[in-house]
């Protein structure tokens, strides 16, 4: 006889999950505010019983963004699909209910400062005695290792740390910051990949055993930010800031309109560079030899950004559009939170999607990604207001499991 300390919502509940991707792979989610959260977010998207432990005073994601009549928006989104546990880790008996759940946890996620979680007898030293085959997912700012793993990481500092601020801004202007969340996000992604991994590991390849998987804030950030090492390396070069221009390609830029809109375009081919030619009106351009090659183009980048510029500054954004359509050249208008909201595209694709709330009505927030054609992931319900509001049910389903154990343990004696 086998006893789970792991109890599921319902019987539906538990039905439903086994047709899902990520259908019975339990989720111990000991994380705030963006990066890792965003992992257990993934996850329950596609399934997982997520269960997500915050302080009793709640997670600081609930007070980051706006409001709607006191209800925060942003973790209407953040915490969908997840059931809610109020624990203060500082206490002994709080710490005591997450070993128990450890014990049937496939995944635990946690972002404190490295050496918290062993501080508190919960580092993976410990946790992998209760459960060999528990994944520990760690994000934090400077990693688990090195001179620098101490130091407090936000998405902020990772944003500086990374050279992504470096190259980010008009050439004459200061490093610049994304206005988001963005090395944070690319830590979550990279997390819920590196999951998924080791979850296949240790289940279809038969590893049979979980492991740490350690995450900082500033690496996947580096590691999208293409061959500046390698460049450093070979030719002592150092991208430096050329605004909305690109040191690898032209004519790459935002432009502005006649009526006062912005498009944008990027000439990855000499192909595409001669259909962006022939919209605007210049096929002569592809003979150039100042244009007639990628290695001629990014050299005279900034004149041929010059005529470009000057064409658009004498065409509506519809006439830009419909001339650019006509060649099969690319580009895409820059559009603002309010234009996406009526754009026809997002709309088609349900790129967000309006989810029923019941304290809101509903709340309009970004669809799933990736999209799965067999195995799609759902927003099941939104993240409730109430802090811990899943506690009650959590907890008592552990004494049962405790109390069915001590049954069975007595019935198994001689």
């Amino acid at each position: 006889m086998t006893m789970k300390t792991w109890e599921v919502a319902t019987s539906m509940h538990a039905h439903a999950e086994k047709h899902r991707a990520l259908g019975g792979v339990r989720v111990l989610d000991l994380s705030s505010l963006y990066a890792a959260p965003l992992v257990s977010t993934n996850l329950a998207d596609f399934g997982a019983d997520v269960i997500k432990v915050e302080h009793p005073r709640g997670d600081d994601a609930r007070r980051w963004g706006l409001s709607r009549d006191g209800v925060p928006l942003w973790w209407r989104s953040l915490s969908r699909n997840k059931r809610l546990l109020t624990l203060d880790l500082n206490d002994a008996g709080a710490r005591s209910i997450i070993r128990q759940l450890v014990a049937d946890a496939d995944v635990v996620i946690e972002n404190f400062r490295p050496g918290k979680m062993e501080s508190w007898g919960l580092g993976y030293d410990e946790l992998s005695l209760i459960n060999p085959r528990v994944i520990m997912v760690r994000l934090s700012g400077f990693g688990q290792t090195g001179p620098r793993r101490m130091q407090p990481g936000f998405g902020t500092l990772a944003e500086a740390y990374s050279g992504f601020a470096h190259v980010t801004g008009q050439e004459d202007g200061p490093p610049t910051l994304p206005p988001f969340g963005l090395a944070d996000g690319v830590a979550g992604l990279t997390a819920t990949f590196a999951t998924l991994i080791a979850l296949y590991w240790r289940d279809a390849n038969r590893g049979g055993v979980g492991q740490v998987i350690d995450v900082s804030l500033y690496e996947p950030l580096f590691c999208i930010l293409g061959p500046q090492i390698a460049e450093y390396a070979a030719l002592g070069a150092v991208q430096r800031r050329v605004g909305n221009r690109s040191p690898r390609t032209a004519p790459r830029n935002a432009y502005e309109t006649s009526d006062g809109h912005w498009v944008a375009l990027s000439a990855g081919t000499q192909a595409i560079a001669v259909r962006i030619f022939r919209a605007i009106g210049r096929p002569d351009l592809a003979a150039d030899p100042r244009f007639s090659d990628a290695a001629s183009r990014r050299l005279h980048g900034p004149v041929l950004d010059e005529v470009i510029a000057t064409w658009m500054r004498s065409h509506s954004l519809s006439e830009v559009l419909a001339s650019f359509a006509e060649a099969d050249a690319p580009i895409a208008p820059v559009l603002s939170t309010d234009q996406i909201y009526l754009d026809e595209h997002y709309r088609a694709r349900q790129t967000f999607i309006e989810i029923p709330d019941d304290e809101l009505g509903s709340v309009a927030m970004a669809n799933i990604v990736p999209r799965l054609s067999r195995t799609p992931g759902s927003i099941r319900h939104t993240g409730a207001t109430a802090i811990g509001s899943d506690t009650t049910q959590i907890v008592e389903s552990l004494e049962r499991n405790a109390s069915a154990w001590a049954d069975h343990a007595a019935e198994e004696q001689p």
